[in-house]
């Protein structure tokens, strides 16, 4: 096997440095040579391993700024998730203020309702009522004219009886106009009511004189005094329709004006609660969350204290006038019934009867 001239130089050198021999200079120059190489190559890997160390280094330190960086973020979105669990807590919260609104509102609006409804109810009793004292009190007119057509008549036959010289048709007509009158008027209440109407009007002169008299008054000034009594009677029941019409009528402009102010109020209430479902619905498709149902304002106590004083105003009845009493066991029936009228004579009667 042949070895290589390098090789066998090289053991060949050995074999001499260990025995002591001199070496020669070209082969000190060779390993001078070698070294110098291999100190050359060490000094380029140690260049190269600096570079490369640097390089990790540089590394290292980005990868520190980036960890730090990530370390912030982790705490901002740490910090964030914190803030956005608070806020969704107060979102339920407040959907459920805005529930419980929910539900205030919609009992307030019932309840307006039902005040509503029962209003028209009572518009409609007074609107009622009112047409049966107009036709109550037309009634009352008509008898009263013919009870005055019926007065004015038997004044023009009392006249003609005095002026009458026959004691017979005299004695005849009196009797007859003396039944008529108890028919009309009653036989037993009479005395009473003629004693009753000069008691009533003792101011009078003549009321005070007939008052002396009235034991001895004829049976047809009785009458005639009843007669009058019943007219009077007619008169005040007439003026006292009159006020329950007035007061009726005033009633049913106080019930008509509350009923447009609850329609005000609920149709307010109404465009209220639809702009704020609106409002609210817009505010959930923002925030993504579906919780929220609707945005309503919670009733302040002005707006509370208003309703319920609007509610309150069907305790005014209360304190509202009460009608006169009509005195009706005393209507007597008409002469038309029982004597018939001429209608070729012409009455005039006072404004007030028409």
């Amino acid at each position: 096997m042949d070895v290589p001239p390098e090789t066998d130089s090289y053991l060949r050198q050995s074999i001499d440095f260990s025995l002591g021999l001199p070496v020669s200079t070209a082969t000190l120059q060779t390993k001078l040579r070698v070294s110098e190489e291999s100190h050359r190559r060490i000094h380029q890997q140690y260049l190269h391993l600096l570079a490369k160390f640097n390089a990790k280094d540089q590394q290292i330190q980005r990868i520190r700024a980036e960890s730090t960086m990530n370390a912030q973020a982790v705490k901002k979105f740490v910090e964030e998730n914190q803030k956005l669990a608070m806020e969704c807590s107060n979102l339920l919260s407040q959907c459920k203020k805005w529930e419980r609104e929910c539900a205030l509102y919609e009992r307030d609006r019932d309840a307006l309702m039902d005040f509503g409804n029962e209003a028209d109810e009572r518009a409609k009793q007074a609107e009622s009522r009112v047409h049966d004292l107009e036709a109550e009190l037309k009634t009352l007119s008509e008898e009263l004219r013919r009870l005055s057509e019926d007065l004015q008549f038997y004044r023009h036959q009392c006249e003609r009886t005095v002026v009458d010289t026959s004691l017979e048709a005299t004695a005849v007509e009196n009797s007859l106009v003396e039944s008529l009158l108890t028919s009309l008027i009653g036989k037993d209440d009479v005395s009473s009511k003629s004693c009753a109407f000069l008691e009533a009007n003792s101011e009078s002169e003549v009321c005070q004189r007939l008052l002396k008299m009235r034991n001895s008054l004829r049976p047809s000034t009785q009458n005639v005094l009843a007669l009058l009594s019943e007219i009077k009677s007619l008169h005040s029941d007439k003026e006292h329709l009159r006020i329950n019409l007035h007061r009726a009528e005033e009633e049913v402009k106080v019930l008509f004006e509350e009923n447009d102010i609850l329609d005000r109020e609920n149709k307010r209430l109404m465009r209220k609660v639809l702009k704020e479902g609106q409002n609210s619905d817009s505010s959930g498709k923002h925030t993504g969350t579906g919780s929220a149902k609707g945005s309503k304002r919670k009733s302040s106590p002005k707006m509370s204290s208003s309703v319920m004083k609007k509610i309150d105003l069907s305790d005014s009845d209360s304190t509202r006038q009460p009608l006169y009493p009509l005195q009706t066991e005393n209507v007597i029936p008409t002469s038309s019934e029982l004597y018939p009228l001429q209608t070729d004579k012409v009455i005039p009667t006072s404004p007030e009867f028409t």
